[in-house]
């Protein structure tokens, strides 16, 4: 696979760069974000620090997710403070991992998420060539396309955020836990805790509600999880 490393520290950029090639990646590095934007031909994985000069790794991100590029993206970050790991992932980052950190830490996430996405794209493809939409009160999907529309207005979610949506719909009326609801989304090589679905639950009700300001169809069952309540 191809990763692209993101840091303004050439030495961790040499360090993690052998790392991942003894594993049997191919690596692409990058100084900072606006050096990364030009060098994502190809690229699987985007490991990225989140401060550097010019574009910090949150500013990358937040450019990668607004073009719909969903290409796995893990943080490294100075700071082990629970802010910053929440905004990297409200931004729409897959995981963190906070400095100093094992390599092979690192690695193992590294593998969890390239398995994740192989799965993802092994499901698509097994789906096509029939109809991939599923129609739920006012809400398609389109997994085919990962395409979200509610009342025929799209609305624009990462590939988390529709894996999330899916599981809900498809069974409409049952509580799921944030442990199952996490599984569905990751698949059991996670390495997030589960309490990340509140956060994809709280981006995923902004964003329809930015069509339909009446949304209520994600139902939180306090204790237990969440549930669809269809109309």
């Amino acid at each position: 696979m191809r990763l692209l490393i993101v840091d303004d520290d050439p030495a961790l950029l040499d360090v993690l760069s052998l790392a991942c090639e003894d594993e049997g990646h191919e690596v692409v590095t990058a100084f900072d974000g606006l050096d990364a934007m030009a060098k994502l031909d190809g690229v699987a994985l985007v490991i990225s620090d989140v401060n550097m000069p010019r574009l910090d790794g949150f500013g990358l991100c937040r450019r990668l997710r607004a073009a719909d590029n969903h290409v796995p993206l893990i943080m490294l970050t100075s700071r082990d403070d629970e802010i910053d790991h929440a905004l990297g992932l409200e931004l729409g980052a897959d995981d963190y991992v906070t400095k100093p950190f094992s390599t092979r830490i690192l690695l193992a996430r590294v593998g969890a998420l390239l398995r994740r996405e192989a799965l993802r794209s092994a499901a698509v493809a097994e789906a096509s060539g029939a109809t991939s939409a599923v129609v739920r009160g006012r809400l398609t999907l389109d997994a085919e396309r990962l395409d979200v529309r509610w009342e025929g207005t799209s609305v624009r979610v990462t590939v988390s955020e529709f894996r999330l949506l899916e599981a809900l719909v498809k069974r409409p009326g049952v509580v799921l836990s944030r442990a199952q609801l996490l599984d569905q989304v990751r698949g059991s090589d996670s390495v997030v805790a589960d309490r990340i679905i509140d956060t994809w639950i709280r981006r995923l009700r902004r964003k329809v509600e930015a069509v339909d300001e009446g949304f209520d169809a994600i139902e939180t069952v306090v204790g237990a999880g969440y549930r669809w309540r269809d109309d």
